[in-house]
């Protein structure tokens, strides 16, 4: 009876500590990656080379898979020989479309990368208050 209090209480120990984690919920990043890519049915292989057509002679300098605008998107940061902007190009996660090509200036990355500083803080902070 006692080895049955015993493992009930650390299991329920365990669940605690999970779902304080935030992964438990599927709000840590891994699980938040995890859960996109079973959503992708377009490879990132597939979408880098659909983008890279776009972009004749550019080098990939970043890719990732996230959700704009409700769609499920690749996107992927490419550095073309003798310029500082950068393309960014949107491929559909779902069909391989390739949904928008965009030119990013050095200011434009100067200002996405304090966005995405200032959203790594917030989350770092966020989690720091639940602890």
């Amino acid at each position: 009876m006692k080895i049955k209090l015993i493992l009930g209480g650390l299991l329920a120990a365990a669940l605690v500590t999970v779902s304080g984690s935030g992964c438990a919920a599927g709000k840590c990043g891994k699980c938040e990656a995890a859960a996109l890519q079973s959503q992708a049915k377009v490879s990132k292989e597939t979408a880098q080379a659909a983008a890279l057509a776009k972009v004749p002679g550019g080098t990939v300098k970043d890719g990732e898979l996230e959700k704009e605008k409700g769609k499920l998107i690749w996107s992927f940061d490419i550095a073309l020989p003798d310029s500082k902007d950068i393309k960014e190009v949107a491929v559909d996660a779902l069909t391989g479309e390739v949904l928008a090509v965009d030119t990013e200036t050095p200011a434009d990355q100067a200002k996405e990368a304090a966005e995405d500083a200032a959203k790594q803080h917030k989350k770092g902070k966020d989690k720091e208050d639940k602890d």
